[in-house]
């Protein structure tokens, strides 16, 4: 392949306009947590994945699994888990069986300001899809986020 190849270049016109899509959303949903919940987009999705955690056996997550989620590194996981506990959202504790182990519980405050920042989270995202199916280079991707067909089954 060379860097004219037509499939190359279609590739890489999908690559762009996958993270052109991505970056328009992400952008559209910060400026609404931010100005309704003084949430950050990854405040609100480590809030979010936490919140859906159950009680009961291998229903907590580990910092590796939350990092996995949330899709940040552990060092940047971390520094998010403790920028919200320091606002009281999060509390941290170690697994009753296995000492090394550190579990993340989201408190009543943060359980209570994801519940009102959901809503506020969809209304962007559905926003952020309306407007980029607009865009022809973007509304085949925008279907495809509306079909469901990327969740794991």
């Amino acid at each position: 392949m060379t860097a004219t190849d037509p499939a190359l270049t279609a590739l890489a016109q999908g690559w762009c306009a996958l993270s052109l899509l991505h970056g328009k959303i992400e952008a559209h949903i910060e400026r609404a947590l931010q100005a309704k919940h003084d949430l950050s987009v990854r405040e609100y999705s480590l809030l979010d994945v936490l919140s859906r955690q159950h009680n009961g056996e291998g229903g907590h997550l580990q910092m590796r699994q939350v990092a996995d989620a949330v899709v940040l590194s552990q060092s940047a996981t971390t520094r998010l888990v403790t920028r919200l506990e320091d606002r009281g959202l999060l509390e941290r504790y170690l697994c009753p069986t296995d000492r090394r182990g550190i579990y993340t519980n989201v408190t009543t405050a943060g359980q209570k300001l994801v519940e009102e920042a959901r809503p506020t989270n969809d209304a962007a995202l559905r926003e952020a899809l309306d407007e980029a199916s607009v865009r022809p280079e973007l509304a085949p991707l925008v279907r495809v986020v509306e079909s469901g067909t990327l969740l794991p089954t």
